[in-house]
């Protein structure tokens, strides 16, 4: 997964594959979570990363939910 998904990326893809994108960040999440609690996490900054993303991922999945449209910025 890459380290700053943009929500203009998200945007792009399907429902399948959006859940398929939530699954792994809170897979990676986990994983993450693991390492900081055994001392082994050596990015801590990684953490906030994945947690904004998966914010991001349900944002938009609520937003396709009640059938809001955004406007990109160009």
């Amino acid at each position: 997964m890459a380290a700053g998904t943009k929500a203009t990326e998200l945007r792009e893809l399907d429902d399948e594959e959006l859940v398929a994108k939530l699954r792994e960040a809170k897979e990676e999440l986990f994983n993450l979570r693991f390492q900081a609690a055994t001392g082994q996490l050596e990015n801590h900054g990684r953490l906030k990363a994945v947690r904004k993303n998966i914010a991001r991922i349900y944002t938009l999945m609520r937003e396709r939910e009640l059938g809001i449209e955004t406007v990109e910025s160009a």
